[in-house]
């Protein structure tokens, strides 16, 4: 940027000049308004009436307790299944079911369907002379797309239920195909489940076919393997061999117990003879025939000692006779008794010969029956592969049969149904007259009433300047008029010559340098001395007579553009100033206090703050603009909490000047007028070194800050040339006022 550049006011809206505009051209607004609608409603008037009816499909599983399998079991409807939902959607759109439809209806033969009422279309013919025509190459085509544009699928919200819309100038027929439509998808559904069961069926059959055959060759090979291994089966499923086992274990058995029994019995009745007791307690000797006659002999022996023992002694021949017998019967008893004894011995030992040949038999049977033991685990193999045929066999002809009494129609339930059939419409759906109508009203109005607005913005005659500043310190902002602007300068130019003429005193070289560092040599060009000489003629001419009485002494000089402390501070907290910039006038630096006294007025208020040091040049500690500007440290790196962390601070930085062709400085002040409500930037001394043009387009407040209001004469000269320079306002502010404040 360059000082001596134009500078570029801003604008607004006249909202007074666009109210006027349109009502100016309100009678026409209105005027083609109605004539839209009216053609809009001619139009429609032409269009043909279509009628809308609707039928309604509910998806769920169906099914039947008396006809179900016995195995099968009731199923279950869950929530509404997006999926299986658009699934059916699709399929009750297909190619397939809606030529079910045009067959049932005969819609070819419908002129509103087969395209004979379709009429002349522009479009049409300019996509047939491009080569990219979309005539259908059949009647089943036409009659399909058109049948597709009239027709709508929806589903009811969170339902299972489907409706399908149908439009047609006939109602009737918009009905008749609405039902149509479900029906021949309900039909399609159930021809489908029994296509699938016939379709099962006859895998079915072909694997019980299969089936047969490995279940016979598997039996076959069971039975081939018994007869090769001698695996023959006797009563109860039991194999011979074992049931051969089983006997002679049992025979043993039998003959250990005879054996054992024998050899006792007989060596009881030996203990017995030995002993010299009795013996015909023994059953053995009590079951001998010649036992039983010794001892009936012996008994009718004692009966008749007895007798004779009345009448006769002891030693008589008679009683010694009978004794003498009674003693040999006694002998031969014994003698039988002996011979009873051997004959069990004698049975024991051929009960033990018997055990002998069935221990023997019953190893030669072990030792078959480890072969057969191997035998058999092969033959149960064979024999478990033939029952899982077998029992695979028995399933598939189980349900061969429940599915061959499937297969004829009307046997399975599909799992859609119709639940609303359509009926005819009284009241046509298209075209909606008063919707279209309305529409079109609202359209032309804001069309019209848009292009009135652009117009008048295109043209600037609804767009008023307005200036950056306040055209006085103390006015609010507001747009000022040209001749009141003119009448301002002019008075101010009076005012300087009015106050008494001091010596022509610079404090420094009056110069500034421009943004790329160059300098800006006597900015105080004759024609501007010019400019401001004819204003203040004019001024004088009209300025009253002066007053005699002169202000007290104390009172500060009028200088123009001098603005008070307590109306920069106002401005400030009421937001009429967002973006401050300090110059210092002389050799101290009386900037930097008036700005800490404007900052705690702000933060008073309770405004956010920064501070930006652009001028000062002290290096410290901290990074700041200076090292932004060399591109050394972030944009977070500089911005820092004050002393009191009240306020946001940026220093001047640990480099020696601001690169002025660096961007990052502007930047930054921009982005913290986003963030904080008050931007004060400290741009030092008006000289060549001074910050001042680096951000004197950023539409911030310029003001020159002078020590005492004596030196507010010689500030007014800077001042004056950096207004020549290029610079919209500049004001001076003195720092004994804030000392009088």
């Amino acid at each position: 940027m360059t000082l001596d550049a134009p500078t570029l006011r801003d604008a607004r809206i006249d909202i007074a000049a666009v109210m006027g505009a349109l009502a100016r051209k309100l009678p026409r607004i209105i005027l083609i308004t109605l004539g839209l609608l009216v053609a809009t409603f001619v139009v429609l008037m032409f269009m043909p009436k279509l009628y809308e009816s609707s039928a309604s499909i509910l998806v769920e599983p169906r099914s039947n307790a008396f006809a179900r399998a016995s195995n099968e079991l009731a199923p279950t409807a869950g929530g509404a299944d997006t999926g299986v939902v658009s699934s059916q959607i699709e399929l009750l759109k297909s190619r397939d079911t809606l030529l079910r439809v045009i067959d049932e209806l005969d819609l070819r033969s419908k002129p509103e369907f087969n395209g004979s009422q379709s009429g002349f279309s522009p479009m049409g013919v300019l996509m047939q002379l491009i080569g990219r025509s979309n005539r259908p190459v059949s009647i089943d085509e036409t009659v399909l797309n058109t049948l597709y544009d009239r027709m709508t699928v929806v589903q009811e919200r969170d339902s299972r239920i489907i409706t399908v819309l149908l439009r047609s100038t006939d109602p009737q027929l918009a009905a008749d195909i609405a039902n149509a439509v479900a029906r021949a998808h309900v039909v399609r559904r159930a021809q489908l489940s029994l296509s699938d069961t016939a379709d099962a069926s006859g895998w079915l059959n072909e694997e019980i076919a299969r089936l047969r055959i490995s279940v016979e060759q598997a039996e076959t090979a069971v039975a081939q393997f018994k007869v090769d291994n001698d695996l023959y089966v006797g009563a109860n499923n039991t194999s011979l061999l074992d049931q051969q086992l089983t006997t002679i274990s049992a025979q043993i058995a039998t003959a250990q117990e005879r054996r054992n029994a024998a050899v006792g019995r007989a060596a009881m009745i030996r203990e017995l003879l030995a002993r010299g007791q009795p013996i015909d307690g023994v059953t053995d000797v009590r079951s001998s025939v010649v036992i039983q006659q010794l001892s009936q002999e012996k008994a009718r022996l004692q009966g008749e000692r007895a007798q004779r023992s009345a009448t006769l002694l002891p030693n008589h021949p008679t009683i010694r006779a009978i004794d003498s017998q009674l003693r040999e019967l006694e002998a031969q008893i014994r003698q039988e008794g002996t011979r009873v004894a051997e004959t069990l011995e004698a049975e024991g030992r051929v009960e033990g010969n018997l055990e002998t040949t069935l221990g023997a038999d019953l190893d030669r049977l072990k030792q078959t029956a480890s072969t057969a033991t191997r035998d058999t685990v092969a033959l149960d193999g064979l024999e478990r592969e033939a029952k899982a045929q077998r029992d695979l066999l028995e399933a598939y002809l189980l349900r061969y049969n429940e599915a061959s009494s499937r297969v004829d129609a009307n046997s399975t339930l599909p799992d859609v149904r119709v639940v609303t059939e359509a009926a005819p419409s009284v009241v046509p759906a298209s075209p909606k007259t008063a919707l279209i109508l309305a529409a079109v009203g609202l359209v032309a109005l804001a069309g019209q009433v848009g292009g009135v607005i652009f117009g008048e913005l295109m043209s600037g005659r609804a767009l008023r300047p307005v200036q950056l500043f306040d055209p006085t310190p103390s006015e609010p902002r507001a747009r000022r008029s040209e001749p009141a602007k003119e009448r301002d300068d002019v008075e101010a130019e009076a005012g300087a010559e009015e106050a008494p003429k001091t010596p022509d005193v610079q404090p420094g070289p009056a110069t500034l340098l421009s943004r790329d560092g160059s300098e800006v040599a006597d900015i105080a060009s004759s024609d501007t001395r010019a400019l401001f000489k004819e204003l203040s003629e004019r001024r004088e001419r009209a300025a009253p007579p002066e007053v005699e009485n002169s202000p007290p002494p104390a009172t500060p000089r009028p200088v123009p553009g001098l603005v008070r402390y307590a109306d920069l501070a106002a401005d400030l907290v009421l937001g009429r100033t967002h973006l401050l910039l300090l110059a210092d006038y002389g050799r101290d630096f009386p900037s930097e206090r008036l700005a800490r006294e404007l900052i705690n007025d702000a933060l008073s208020k309770g405004l956010s703050v920064a501070l930006v040091d652009a001028g000062s040049g002290r290096i410290g500690p901290v990074p700041g603009l200076s090292d932004l500007s060399a591109g050394g440290v972030s944009f977070g790196d500089v911005v820092q909490k004050s002393a009191s962390s009240s306020f946001a601070e940026i220093a001047w930085g640990q480099g020696d000047a601001i690169d002025r062709s660096s961007a990052r400085p502007i930047t930054l002040v921009e982005a913290l007028g986003d963030i904080y409500e008050v931007v004060v930037v400290l741009t030092g001394r008006i000289a060549g070194r001074s910050s001042l043009p680096l951000f004197a387009d950023l539409g911030g407040r310029v003001v020159l800050v002078a020590t005492s209001f004596e030196e507010t004469d010689e500030a007014n000269d800077i001042r004056r040339q950096l207004l020549d320079a290029g610079l919209p306002k500049v004001e001076i502010a003195a720092l004994a006022d804030l000392v009088a404040a």
